[in-house]
């Protein structure tokens, strides 16, 4: 396959994973929760994504390994000889999804030498569909229609300003980073939310940064990575560099910020 029918075949993917989510959520009277040996939860929803989104995935490219949160984590010396992977995060934002609050996503991204070249990015509860790829650009997928997403540019004296950040994360080193964007853009507006909803707010025009000073890993930001990068944005760890995937034994990103606008002086901001 193409990257194109790739995405195809990740959109499609990540969709039919969203209606086995969304069995669950329905579901009356209180969602049964595990937790895994990281503190995480973990859900039927969770497994019941996991397991179609693998046998979707290989069945139709058997020779793509595929890289999920609930999979059996492969030794890196395993993993370090793949130059192309699918990585997957089944059901991002479970704490959302267990709070009924409609904020978690299907994320299944493509990854090629270390950089996500293709994403999606599904909602269950609303079924809108992100999907990215570096070459066709990004768009928004709701009830068959797709329209383009862009991500929008900081204009010379503009005062306002959007910043998402995590609904259920939030650290001093935020509030610090908000104290001095408002001291350059006074009508500051914060938005909070859940999961990678965050990154694809930035990429459809709807959000400048999104800042993340707090732990994720790799299967958390991928997909929305990629729709962010095809839109026009860029994600970058704490020195300014573009970030990475698969290149250590941990799974943990770095600190980083989604960015809309890569052209502004942003670093200053962040010492």
């Amino acid at each position: 396959m193409d990257d194109k029918s790739l995405l195809d075949l990740a959109a499609r993917t990540a969709e039919a994973a969203g209606r086995e989510i969304l069995e669950v959520y329905n579901k009356t009277g209180t969602i049964d929760v595990t937790v895994k040996d990281d503190n995480s939860p973990l859900t039927e929803a969770d497994r019941k994504a996991h397991r179609l989104i693998v046998s979707r995935l290989t069945g139709a490219e058997p020779g793509i390994p595929v890289l999920s949160e609930e999979s059996e984590q492969l030794d890196y010396a395993v993993r370090s000889s793949w130059t192309r992977y699918w990585l997957v995060d089944p059901l991002d934002g479970t704490k959302e999804f267990i709070k009924r609050n409609g904020e978690f996503t299907v994320n299944i991204a493509l990854i090629d030498h270390h950089e996500p070249v293709l994403g999606a990015v599904h909602v269950p509860v609303s079924g809108v569909t992100y999907l990215g790829e570096r070459r066709s650009g990004a768009r928004r997928r709701q009830a068959g229609v797709e329209t383009e997403i862009r991500c929008r540019s900081v204009d010379p004296g503009q005062t306002a300003l959007r910043v998402v950040a995590s609904r259920s994360h939030r650290s001093p080193e935020l509030d610090s980073l908000l104290d001095r964007l408002r001291a350059e853009f006074p009508d500051l507006q914060l938005v909070s939310m859940g999961s990678s909803l965050k990154i694809c707010l930035v990429a459809a025009g709807e959000a400048d940064l999104y800042p993340r000073q707090g732990p994720t890993c790799e299967w958390d930001t991928a997909a929305a990575h990629a729709v962010l990068l095809a839109a026009g944005g860029t994600l970058v760890d704490p020195d300014f560099n573009a970030l990475r995937y698969n290149t250590k034994a941990e799974l943990l990103n770095p600190y980083f910020t989604a960015i809309a606008d890569g052209g502004y002086p942003w670093q200053p901001f962040f010492p």
